[in-house]
């Protein structure tokens, strides 16, 4: 029933414009909990600094991974600079928020005595998925582990982030195979992996078969291995023109699509011959006499039943249809509970990184084939872009490393991790280093490791002094962007940089523009060019004459534009 609110009064309207704001929507509510790190960039901007000494050099030039240690939601605004709709997965392992004193907010952990610990743990998510979902392509998919403290509120709090209509989903990892003992009595041995979706774009990748599951496939032809599986096909989706009669050899040896007519009224096959004596008339019936459909059309059948297709026994030793299931090389759609053994996080994590660093410096570890088998889902794209910024031990950057050594492949990460306890340089720095390196037998996998932190500038009364200082502490941040590292020139006035496929040009006095238009000209591979500019003027007239496909970005404009989204200035 509609209400006219034209014959309101206006205390009449105002009431219900009250009454509408007070009906609680679906989904999760909270009360939002002011965070330390939130509120230093309002007088702070933040900016990226290279550590030279802890890179690793050992790949090839177009590609280069990345850590970076800070605090994630400072790393994840200056990716919003660098990465917007440029990462294919994100993998996230955040604190469970167990009670146990396993995460600090505003300095101090968080307990199971702390009253607001889900309130405080639901503004800490919030505010880094949403900061982290510009980063997502439209293909992109994000995942994120957490127990059963609080599955029921991140999965209301992703589907709100990212629509439940993006929900993937959910996989149980049986992560702890002799269980973990609780009050209640239960043992739990498994975690979850959400898996959802930037949007509709997105396609998960398949798995690898087990030996289990590749002995199934027994008998093989000259196209391959295959398994024999019953013709009627097990979706309850009903197609009318997948419900026709077979007719099969009662002595099991033939079979024949008969004489059909499609009745389009009726909306189904009508049967226009009658079996011969030694043959009978199957139906795609199930076992409780419910008709369902067969695999495939009839014109499949009649193209494929002399290589794919044969009468043979089934359990209650009556002839039925068969066809023959292949073993795809693509490997198998992901089911939902994973079991194998490598998934165990004390023998395959706490162990395997106790092996690789020479003894227990982090707690609780991701299995590396967890992680493994996580982004063969989420990142089948061989050249994908990995973030997690809950790096820890650096599990998803070796897992990464892995696969690329696995199959070719040139998937790039980018882990982000503060160094509480010295994490990121004791634990995470030195474990990807001794996988490029090679460790305790194990070869090297060669590749290119950069190792960044966040710094910050102050926001000054004056605006251009910001912007000067920001332009002068942008050089890193706008490598990162482009992945160019090597330097090609490096003055104070203009730098030059480059790798497998462009130029990274930046011009930080205009009084030297004349120089730097030089320097140009005598590139031969497509150039970004970042020009500083008090305004957003980006000068581009001066670049007609430059022979190489170029494009041009003010600074630090393009740098606070993003900044000033963020922290809503």
């Amino acid at each position: 029933m509609s209400v006219d609110y034209s014959k309101k009064t206006k205390e009449e309207l105002i009431a219900e414009i009250l009454r509408l704001k007070s009906r609680k929507k679906y989904g999760i509510v909270w009360e939002d909990k002011p965070e330390d790190v939130i509120a230093e960039c309002i007088e702070k901007l933040p900016v990226l600094t290279e550590d030279t000494n802890k890179a690793v050099l050992l790949g090839n030039s177009d590609s280069t991974n990345i850590i970076i240690e800070g605090d994630n939601y400072h790393v994840l605004s200056v990716l919003n600079y660098t990465h917007e709709g440029k990462v294919d997965v994100i993998y996230a392992d955040p604190p469970y928020n167990t009670g146990a004193k396993n995460w600090v907010y505003n300095n101090n952990f968080v307990d199971g005595n702390d009253a607001y610990r889900h309130s405080k743990w639901l503004s800490f998510m919030e505010k880094r998925l949403r900061l982290a979902k510009t980063l997502l392509k439209e293909t992109g998919i994000i995942v994120v582990t957490i127990d059963d403290y609080e599955i029921a509120t991140l999965t209301l709090l992703m589907n709100e982030i990212f629509g439940e209509e993006n929900h993937l989903g959910t996989v149980v990892i049986k992560s702890n195979p002799s269980g973990r003992s609780t009050i209640s009595g239960f043992a739990v041995s498994h975690e979850y992996a959400l898996f959802y979706s930037k949007s509709s774009f997105a396609k998960i990748g398949r798995l690898q078969r087990d030996d289990r599951q590749i002995a199934r496939y027994k008998e093989s032809d000259n196209l391959g291995s295959f398994e024999w599986v019953n013709f009627r096909a097990r979706y309850s989706t009903i197609s009318p023109r997948l419900q026709y009669p077979i007719f099969i050899k009662k002595d099991a040896s033939g079979f024949r699509i008969p004489l059909l007519e499609w009745d389009t009224e009726a909306n189904k096959y009508q049967l226009i011959e009658r079996p011969d004596k030694d043959e009978v008339i199957k139906y795609p019936i199930d076992a409780a006499n419910k008709m369902r459909c067969w695999k495939w059309s009839v014109e499949t059948v009649n193209k494929s039943k002399e290589t794919e297709m044969a009468v043979r026994l089934d359990s209650t030793k009556q002839p039925s249809v068969y066809a023959k299931a292949r073993m795809k090389d693509e490997g198998m759609l992901p089911l939902t509970w994973w079991d194998k053994t490598e998934y165990s996080a004390t023998a395959h994590g706490t162990n395997l990184l106790n092996r690789i660093l020479g003894g227990k410096k982090f707690d609780y570890p991701k299995s590396l084939y967890a992680v493994m088998d996580t982004l063969r889902v989420a990142a089948p794209n061989k050249n994908a872009v990995v973030l997690d910024f809950f790096a820890g031990s650096g599990t998803t950057g070796h897992a990464t490393l892995e696969l690329n050594k696995e199959d070719e492949g040139n998937r790039q990460f980018i882990l982000v991790t503060n160094n509480e306890n010295g994490i990121a340089e004791n634990v995470t720095q030195p474990r990807i280093k001794k996988v490029i390196d090679g460790y305790d037998k194990n070869p090297g996998i060669p590749a290119n490791l950069r190792y960044f932190k966040t710094d910050f500038i102050n926001k000054e009364q004056a605006s251009d002094d910001t912007r000067y200082a920001l332009v002068r502490r942008s050089t890193d941040m706008i490598c990162v962007r482009e992945g160019t590292f090597e330097s090609v020139i490096d003055e104070d006035h203009l730098k030059i940089f480059r790798n497998w496929d462009h130029y990274t040009a930046i011009l930080f006095d205009l009084n030297h523009f004349d120089f730097f238009k030089d320097q140009l000209l005598k590139l031969d591979e497509p150039t970004s060019i970042y020009v500083f500019s008090l305004t957003n003027d980006t000068y581009s007239a001066d670049f007609n004459d430059l022979k190489q496909r170029y494009k041009i970005c003010p600074i630090p404009e393009s740098i606070l534009e993003v900044y000033r989204k963020l922290f809503n200035e």
